[in-house]
């Protein structure tokens, strides 16, 4: 049996041999411990938060040419160890500043059968987390080979209540709820996506399952284990060209380098609470170090949209009804300018061909007949609204480089890829040729049906938000977006990385109301005015859309520009909260129940709160403030779920306040520094 034994201050990584061997790293707080164990079972490791068991005895390895790698005891060969204690920042997203501290060792095996394969295990320690990766180092016995699947295990100490996304299949846009279920209740069938949120029932601690840096390689999945046990195995997704038959399933085609092929990292991400996880940026500090040195052309911003509104605006010419043409998205920059917003985007079908599908024979460089795009491009232009642009991958990707090239001659700022909806090897290429691309003619972007973020955002910083979420678009063909809904993504799909959920919509139901309202021109949602401001603060997206028509943004007949006194109530507040931020807290909040969130930009704090469909008075300390007076202008739920209460005050660190928020509701608050 494995025994294990406490680090000293003195000595972070200890080596102990008694019919086995086991390698052990802690944290730089030492709070979090990881075991790596070599014995007849093979590697294995467990994991430990202030001595409390987390993950159980879990298997580590890898399925090589067929073969297993790690399942029987390996030869040690010798280890590397190291602390790091770095910082960097991030162009946009949650903070600003990334601090990388950690404790790593590095285990170098080689097995015992007649392949003699040598493979290490890298193993990190965070105050907030473990990753795990696989390094196979450059050796005769590997040129060019596959990986069908990982060994990798996380074994549960107990029957944790966990909150996933059970896809069930490998092809999908990577859209649905994250729905509670007990630990035992997950089948070796089920392919849960990224994240995986546990909690342990040890106070609010709660844990979440991710990976980061995929490169070379596929996705991942977490299934039930075959063996009926608590816990779940990495599944990767199958390459796309992988024989019909089913006789051979790789996930990974490689060739040996003199760097060697590495896995992506393995992350389990711990928090005292769930906001912890929500408030973290430990996927994107795992991400590949960006090499983009200039970023000054990375533009974080807001952008009016067409699609979800179904191109809706009032125009000056009668004749023309709105649509995919010329007079439409004018109008669109009228909009986006009277609000300042840095953006309007383009959505599918403005250039000859344009599908959902890789269908052949479309130009992404030649605008259809309606759309003069020169003339859009200047007037945007001489409104200081930039232009973003809808792009099927695949149609791209047949015209990339003189594409992207082109768009950079004619002022475009940004592309929403679109319809990926695969996290196979090969797409996964797709992801870092289209961003390294991208990079080269300064072009930011957007991923729609995309898989859910690992790290891009520090690899490729222009890259500014995504989808692989389960946004507001489906309140126009379902009644699926749930207030309950609203306040899990922001404890599981959003702790990843930044989310598309296009917010901002003004056209309000209850839920009774909502089945004969819902519709696909000018749609409704099921939540509240107030709820609709705090997603601007709550969730994370660079690039936020405002997803309503200026129609719906205005009081009146909906032609723009137009004074403030004919604005819909808080759309000065959407005119006004930022987009990227320089500290997060999460103050409050449970998983599916309500969230406060606290964001930092210069010296003023935004706090955006939503509930599910339970009501709440919320009491906030505000100790996260500066010393000194702040003022404090609120917007709360109204007396309808159309209207809002707006108020102001002075306030202080010492002081609390209290946000009332209806069912399906939310509010917002902007501190300002006297």
């Amino acid at each position: 049996m494995s025994h294990y034994r406490l680090l000293s201050a003195a000595c972070l990584f200890v080596a102990s041999i008694a019919h086995a061997e086991t390698y052990t790293v802690q944290s730089p707080n030492a709070r979090v411990q990881v075991a790596v164990t070599n014995d007849a079972k093979g590697l294995n490791y467990t994991l430990t938060l202030d001595g409390n068991k987390i993950i159980s005895d879990s298997a580590l390895g890898l399925i090589i040419n067929d073969l297993p790698l790690g399942n029987n005891e390996l030869d040690f060969v010798g280890k590397t160890q190291d602390k790091i204690k770095d910082s960097f920042d991030l162009v946009a997203g949650r903070s600003k500043k990334v601090f990388d501290h950690y404790n790593t060792i590095t285990l170098k095996f080689a097995g015992k059968d007649e392949r003699k394969l040598n493979v290490n295990i890298v193993v990190r320690a965070y105050d907030e987390g473990v990753a795990l990766r696989y390094l196979l180092p450059e050796q005769s016995g590997l040129k060019n080979f596959t990986i069908q699947n990982e060994l990798t295990r996380f074994g549960f100490a107990s029957d944790y209540t966990c909150f996933g996304l059970n896809l069930g299949k490998f092809a999908n846009s990577h859209e649905g709820e994250f729905d509670p279920t007990k630990a035992s209740a997950i089948r070796e069938h089920n392919l849960y996506d990224n994240p995986l949120v546990c909690k342990t029932g040890i106070g609010q601690t709660t844990f979440a399952l991710a990976e980061s840096d995929v490169r070379d390689y596929p996705g991942s999945w977490f299934t039930g284990r075959g063996d009926g046990g608590l816990g779940v195995d990495v599944r990767l997704t199958p390459r796309f060209d992988s024989r019909a038959d089913g006789l051979e399933k790789a996930a990974v085609r490689a060739t040996m380098t003199v760097a060697g092929v590495k896995s992506p990292w393995r992350v389990i991400m711990l928090g005292d609470t769930p906001g912890a996880l929500t408030a973290s940026s430990l996927i994107a500090t795992l991400g590949e170090p960006t090499k983009i040195k200039n970023t000054g052309w990375i533009k974080p911003g807001k952008t009016a949209w067409d699609w979800w509104n179904d191109n809706q605006v009032v125009l000056e010419n009668t004749n023309v009804k709105p649509g995919m043409n010329t007079e439409t998205y004018k109008a669109y920059i009228d909009f986006a300018a009277t609000l300042g917003l840095e953006y309007i985007l383009i959505d599918a079908g403005w250039h000859e061909g344009a599908a959902w599908t890789n269908t052949p024979g479309s130009d992404v460089l030649k605008p259809i007949a309606a759309m003069d795009l020169p003339e859009i491009l200047r007037y945007a232009k001489s409104k200081n609204v930039g232009v973003w642009v809808w792009l099927q991958w695949k149609q791209l990707d047949w015209q990339m480089e003189d594409a992207l090239s082109t768009y950079e001659k004619w002022g475009i700022k940004g592309i929403k890829v679109d319809f990926m909806d695969r996290s196979d090897q090969e797409i996964v290429d797709y992801y870092h040729k289209l961003l390294a691309t991208t990079a080269k003619y300064h072009i930011m972007v957007d991923l729609h049906g995309a898989y859910p973020p690992n790290g891009l955002v520090r690899t490729y910083p222009h890259y500014l938000t995504q989808e692989g979420v389960m946004g507001a678009e489906y309140n126009k063909w379902s009644a699926r977006v749930t207030a309950t809904h609203n306040v899990t993504l922001p404890f599981t799909r959003m702790i990843l990385g930044p989310i598309d959920y296009t917010p901002g919509g003004f056209r309000h139901a209850t839920a009774e109301e909502f089945p004969d309202l819902r519709r696909n021109t000018l749609p409704y949602v099921k939540t509240t005015r107030g709820q609709a401001l705090a997603m601007f603060v709550v969730y994370d997206s660079p690039l936020q859309m405002l997803a309503d028509s200026p129609i719906t943004y205005s009081k009146t007949d909906g032609k723009w520009p137009q004074p403030q006194s004919e604005w819909e109530e808080g759309l000065e507040f959407i005119k006004d909260v930022p987009v990227s931020w320089d500290e997060t807290k999460i103050l409050q909040g449970d998983i599916g129940e309500y969230i406060v969130s606290a964001r930092r930009k210069g010296k003023d704090w935004y706090i955006g709160a939503m509930t599910n469909e339970s009501s709440r008075a919320i009491t906030i300390p505000l100790s996260f403030l500066d010393k000194g007076n702040y003022s404090a202008q609120v917007w709360e739920d109204g007396k309808t779920i159309s209207t809002l209460n707006k108020s102001e005050a002075t306030q202080n660190n010492k002081q609390t306040i209290t946000l009332k928020l209806a069912p399906s509701g939310g509010a917002v608050v902007v501190f300002k520094k006297k």
